[in-house]
């Protein structure tokens, strides 16, 4: 619990402090954000702002849990150092943003506000996302427990296992079911991130849900002396899960400092993308994954609007739902602030995150 504190305190620092060095680097070798020109006309005064701020968050995460673990193994708190879990989501999420890092960089280098080809960031994620679900069912602890599961989750592990058919088959559904997820998280993410502030903020929030559910598993892991037996959970690293969730929310309220409006500087698709990984493994990993429908409602529903905007339009020959897609921008085209804007969204993000921890609670209570 101290490591937790100590690692959520040092991705604080890390990025508060990094960040505006990191941004006087950027703007000396000019690297700006480019603006769509079918964008909000408000939003064209960003041209120019630091990008890639992702960077400074990964980098700080990475640098933290490291610290963090040196700190436990020191202190004789624990003497097996990072587990099998905790490395597992610095793949994802470190692999998924050196794919947004080159979608970055090749806006910057073209001077353009389009960087990788769909394809070609389509084949990264899928890449990073087929090793870490391989990865995630192997490295089993002394229970036999691997960080994955192919039992498809809401809470804990439900009714429907992916290897109902066979262990092949079920390993191959799981690595599809995982690249789905992983998919959907970094889209989402990356959808939501429009509005100084508002993807960091968003994401703070889940990350900090997760912080407190890891802890909660780690208390009631099948076997621990305050556990529950009826109602345990079969997790294999879930303080380790609290760690790095803890060392997420830190490093990301530092960047927002920064990042709130106006805005500083941007996370980019380096940041987007790498804490979409983030939330696809918590989900994974903790065994939340249809649990984080509710939790990043948020995230689901500017997701929707982009889905129904464009379907829409084909189906009518033209016509729109909205003024402009994702969500974020029709009420921008509205008429509301961004700075409105932001903060009634993080509303609708709490609400969303409090139901998700009241059902992830009352599961428990209720399943006694």
């Amino acid at each position: 619990m101290v490591a937790v504190v100590i690692g959520s305190v040092l991705g604080l620092v890390l990025t508060l402090l990094g960040t505006p060095l990191f941004i006087r680097l950027l703007v000396k070798r000019g690297y700006g954000q480019f603006i769509r020109d079918d964008g909000p006309t408000s939003h064209h005064v960003k041209r120019g702002t630091p990008t890639m701020g992702g960077a400074v968050i990964l980098i700080a995460v990475v640098v933290a849990y490291f610290l963090a673990h040196l700190f436990m193994l020191l202190t004789r708190e624990q003497t097996s150092g990072p587990s099998a879990s905790g490395l597992l989501l610095l793949l994802l999420m470190v692999g998924m943003g050196l794919v947004g890092f080159a979608d970055d960089f090749a806006k910057i280098s073209r001077k353009q506000s389009l960087g990788l080809t769909p394809w070609a960031k389509i084949t990264g994620q899928g890449v990073v996302g087929v090793l870490f679900a391989v990865l995630a069912l192997n490295f089993p602890d002394h229970r036999g427990i691997t960080p994955g599961s192919t039992a498809i989750s809401f809470v804990r592990e439900t009714v429907i296992d992916l290897a109902f058919a066979g262990p092949v088959l079920g390993a191959i559904l799981f690595v599809i079911w995982a690249n789905l997820i992983a998919t959907a998280t970094t889209n989402g993410v990356n959808l939501t991130d429009g509005l100084d502030g508002l993807a960091a903020g968003a994401t703070a929030m889940v990350t900090a849900a997760y912080t407190i559910m890891s802890i909660w598993q780690s208390n009631q892991t099948c076997g621990a002396v305050r556990a529950v037996d009826s109602v345990c959970y079969q997790v294999r690293d879930p303080m380790d899960m609290a760690l790095l969730a803890g060392i997420i929310t830190g490093a990301l309220i530092g960047f927002l400092w920064w990042n709130t409006s106006p805005a500083k500087i941007f996370m980019g698709d380096t940041g987007s993308l790498a804490l979409g990984g983030a939330l696809a493994a918590f989900a994974i990993l903790t065994h939340t994954q249809l649990l984080f429908i509710i939790l990043g409602g948020l995230f689901v529903l500017i997701t929707l609007s982009v889905i129904i905007q464009v379907g829409y339009f084909k189906i009518s020959g033209g016509r729109r739902v909205f003024l402009m897609a994702p969500l974020q921008h029709h009420f921008e085209l509205k008429g509301w602030a961004e700075v409105t804007v932001v903060v009634r969204f993080w509303i609708v993000g709490a609400l969303a995150v409090g139901l998700g921890l009241a059902v992830f609670y009352g599961e428990w209570v209720l399943t006694q």
